[in-house]
């Protein structure tokens, strides 16, 4: 079955950085758009970047555009996000995330048919 498995959270200072990493099985990665999604305390899921399949394309949120970098090692079924220039509102539960139709961006229904890891926790604080 399809599994996705985040790792690399952690307490990291304001300006900090952190590498995730999503670790997948289960499906052909190589041939699926990923998505890094995240939920705040007390908030719902946000999107915050997606990849497709070959690496050709990627978008980012407003939020964190310029910040965070989305990558992927398809011979590693791994997808990754490089988190620079932390902020205390980037406090959130990660999780990489398969969207509906293969999409790397926000769509209309989001967050209902999105497939998602178990998360890994990202909080940034003094």
């Amino acid at each position: 079955q399809v599994q996705l498995v985040e790792s690399g959270g952690g307490l990291v200072q304001p300006g900090g950085s952190l590498r995730l990493s999503c670790v997948t099985s289960g499906f052909t990665f190589s041939v699926y758009a990923m998505n890094w999604v995240r939920q705040a305390p007390g908030k719902g899921l946000e999107w915050i970047s997606g990849l497709d399949a070959d690496s050709s394309s990627a978008n980012y949120a407003a939020s964190v555009k310029g910040r965070f970098t989305i990558s992927r090692d398809n011979a590693k079924n791994t997808l990754f996000l490089q988190m620079n220039s932390l902020k205390p509102e980037d406090t959130a539960v990660y999780y990489c995330a398969t969207f509906p139709g293969g999409r790397w961006d926000p769509y209309p229904e989001f967050p209902r048919g999105l497939a998602k890891g178990q998360g890994t926790q990202v909080t940034v604080s003094t």
